[in-house]
């Protein structure tokens, strides 16, 4: 994920300068209209030229790493938001459905314990996630921080809150993730736009009137995480990797420590 994403272009970068406008003056400002853009070109010759990594990262002492990856994760966090990363808080969910192919997909990560055992998220019982998890509660949780070359990666059962939880959870999100929410069908089959616009507009009026309404499905979810590994990329491959593995149980968790090979 790291090196895939780190390669590609920027908007800015995948066509070549404008010429001058003469009516304007200057070209500096002149995006080249589609007459004007060069063939569509291969996935290598994009990246070439844009290795992963090759910028100024920090560092990782893995051997002053605490003895519970959870303190670790809140210092990454915290030094994710202090370099300006945007949305921190999204991680990649993967899970596997009934006939064994992975699905992933972006979500929020909404908390996690002090010891870093448990990772909490929400979601739609029955969306595909919700359904891959109640058929087969395990997953892998990823997040990646470009600016800072780091990822962090958990695995491990997944459980399911109880509803008063889930509600409880619901209330905090913002109007318009519960509007979202109230409107449903996810991964279904929509006609067009227009056709989401009218349910939106239906579920706005019912949260007005009905301010404390709940989704119908909405579940929070806990990771219990058996393993964690941080990841610290360089420049020069000397990439950091230190796994945690949990050896005792969820609720009094005990830790291994393992530095890996990049």
């Amino acid at each position: 994920m790291a090196a895939e994403e780190e390669g590609l272009t920027g908007p800015d970068e995948a066509w070549p300068a404008p010429e001058p406008d003469p009516r304007s003056g200057s070209g500096s400002d002149v995006r080249p209209g589609p007459e004007h853009r060069p063939e569509p070109r291969s996935v290598p010759e994009l990246l070439l030229g844009r290795p992963p990594m090759a910028r100024p990262l920090p560092s990782f002492d893995a051997e002053a790493a605490p003895a519970e990856p959870g303190p670790l994760f809140v210092d990454w966090l915290a030094t994710a938001l202090a370099a300006g990363v945007l949305d921190p808080q999204a991680f990649t969910l993967s899970t596997v459905d009934a006939d064994g192919m992975p699905d992933a997909r972006v979500l929020v990560l909404r908390d996690v314990d002090a010891a870093g055992t448990g990772w909490n998220f929400s979601a739609a019982a029955d969306s595909p996630k919700g359904r891959q998890l109640a058929d087969h509660p395990a997953a892998a949780l990823s997040v990646y921080w470009p600016q800072l070359g780091r990822q962090v990666r958990v695995r491990g059962t997944v459980e399911r809150a109880a509803d008063l939880v889930a509600a409880a959870e619901f209330a905090t999100r913002s109007p318009a993730a519960r509007v979202g929410a109230l409107v449903g069908r996810q991964s279904e089959p929509m006609s067009s736009l227009a056709e989401y616009d009218e349910a939106v507009a239906v579920a706005r009026r019912r949260l007005e009137a009905t301010p404390d309404a709940v989704a119908a499905g909405h579940a929070v979810y806990t990771l219990w995480a058996h393993e964690v590994e941080y990841w610290q990329g360089d420049a020069q491959r000397r990439h950091v990797r230190l796994r945690y593995t949990r050896t005792g149980p969820v609720r009094t968790p005990e830790w291994s420590r393992t530095l890996l090979w990049p």
